[in-house]
């Protein structure tokens, strides 16, 4: 009898422990010139913490939403992202064509949810910042943390938000990558570190041992936006 292959085991305890990990692989940039690390909301800001803390760097958020398809919510037709007033909305082809096949109405689907998703963007992000200004991005080495890569849109869609302000540098990065997706983040990123590259996994929460929603309460407790 034929049996399927184990996944590989977790490689870390919660989002703090993989930050730490995916730290010490972007210590080059410790120092850089107005070095800022953004997490984006919610399950990076975690990660990028530490991150942040490993680098004695400041930490800021950049909002990210995903467009779910409406038959599959959890698959993501594009996203959408928000930061100091920018916003940057990416589609995922590759659904989008198959759910126009479908769908006559498709792309009418996709601008409504992506005008939800925008607005809920703006909703949060005054929400974590609790009237804070964002830190300033033009010039800066900017690093961008999510919690993991699966198919990359929401880190393109922050990507894409984050550079039409400007950074000197911009770096994308996450503890791990569910393929090679690398290729797909230059540009916009300069460039991308991941601690478990090509990790295998069908999905980012399988790296980790605990892989609970983190909270707005969380989120704003970590960037210190307590007003």
């Amino acid at each position: 009898m034929d049996f399927a292959p184990s996944p590989p085991p977790a490689r870390w305890q919660d989002r703090a422990d993989a930050g730490r990990a995916l730290a010490a692989e972007l210590l080059p940039y410790a120092g850089a010139p107005g070095l800022l690390v953004l997490g984006l909301s919610r399950g990076g800001v975690p990660v990028a913490a530490e991150v942040a803390r490993e680098l004695a760097a400041p930490l800021d958020v950049v909002v990210v939403r995903k467009i779910g398809h409406p038959e599959q919510p959890e698959l993501a037709a594009g996203a959408v992202a928000g930061i100091a007033g920018t916003v940057c909305v990416v589609r995922n082809e590759d659904v989008l064509r198959s759910w126009r096949r479908r769908d006559p109405a498709a792309e009418d689907l996709f601008a409504a949810a992506a005008g939800e998703q925008l607005a809920e963007v703006r909703r949060r992000e005054e929400l974590f910042r609790a009237g804070a200004p964002a830190r300033s991005i033009t010039g800066a080495t900017v690093i961008a943390v999510d919690d993991g890569l699966a198919t990359g849109a929401t880190m393109r869609a922050a990507l894409g938000a984050v550079r039409k302000l400007g950074p000197g540098l911009l770096v994308a990065s996450a503890p791990v990558a569910c393929g090679s997706i690398g290729g797909l983040l230059i540009p916009p990123a300069d460039n991308v570190v991941v601690a478990w590259p090509d990790s295998g996994l069908e999905a980012v929460g399988l790296a980790y041992r605990r892989f609970g929603q983190t909270t707005d309460t969380e989120v704003r407790a970590l960037l210190g936006f307590q007003g």
